[in-house]
């Protein structure tokens, strides 16, 4: 019921190695910085030359800068060169800010203008970091995800398909396949100064996380303005509503109305 598999689909993704040793599911946030450590290749170093700040739209392609002479189309979803796509280039626009070099940029991703970027941080394939994006470290972000604007993420993790398109915090915290209405807020510190405790069907779990966002299930879907307290599991396919506060653990398929739960909603 609480681990990294009652979660999420992980077969083939490299990222289940996040979950090694592991016996619950939030374990993981305690292995993203050794994670990270262990398989981040930096490339962006040579990009950077001193300045953090990009003047220049630059293209990331079989592991190489490309030197001037190629062309942007398509939001940055083609790049040609030669009169040849270039399948697999990564763009990186002028006005995105890589603030050091121990940052991982995979194949197709795009960085928009006004993106922040701090290390460590490994970015995966067929991503969209785009305008105000804010990321602070410490931060995983697999394959086909959106990082939107004005989203800020740390110490956190997207598995893969993960998007959060709009406005949202999400510290501390693991998302699987999910969609998080503009606004969605995954605070992650409690106002008192104590750790993370869980309490499931009358048990007590001590975490030892003094911050802890949340656990996103694979079809997590979550309204706009919501929030997940500290210690928050949504498991799969749980519906948050605009609006509304989600605390604590909620199981497979509950739709989260204010104050009332519902446990019908069809399984996918």
């Amino acid at each position: 019921m609480l681990r990294q598999l009652d979660f999420f689909d992980l077969e083939g993704n490299s990222l289940k190695d996040l979950f090694k040793n592991t016996e619950f599911v939030w374990e993981g946030l305690k292995n993203i910085k050794e994670y990270i450590k262990e398989n981040i290749t930096p490339n962006v170093s040579i990009i950077r030359k001193g300045c953090y700040f990009l003047i220049k739209d630059t293209v990331i392609y079989n592991g190489e800068v490309l030197e001037p002479g190629f062309s942007i189309d398509n939001g940055g979803k083609t790049v040609i060169k030669d009169g040849s796509i270039l399948e697999g280039a990564s763009v990186i626009f002028a006005g995105a800010s890589l603030m050091d070099d121990e940052i991982y940029i995979g194949r197709n991703t795009i960085i928009e203008p006004g993106a922040l970027i701090k290390g460590p941080t490994i970015i995966g394939d067929n991503n969209e970091v785009r305008q105000g994006a804010y990321i602070r470290g410490n931060v995983i972000i697999g394959d086909e995800c959106v990082v939107g604007h004005n989203t800020e993420m740390k110490n956190a993790v997207m598995l893969g398909g993960s998007k959060a398109g709009h406005f949202a915090y999400i510290g501390d915290s693991i998302l699987g396949k999910v969609n998080l209405g503009a606004g969605t807020k995954l605070a992650n510190l409690k106002m008192v100064d104590s750790k993370i405790t869980l309490t499931i069907n009358g048990k007590k779990y001590q975490t030892g996380l003094r911050k802890f966002g949340a656990i996103f299930a694979d079809g997590v879907e979550t309204g706009c303005n919501s929030v997940a307290m500290p210690g928050s599991l949504l498991s799969r396919d749980v519906i948050l509503y605009p609006n509304t506060t989600a605390r604590g653990y909620y199981p497979p398929g509950s739709i989260i109305k204010l104050r009332r739960i519902t446990e019908t909603r069809k399984r996918r």
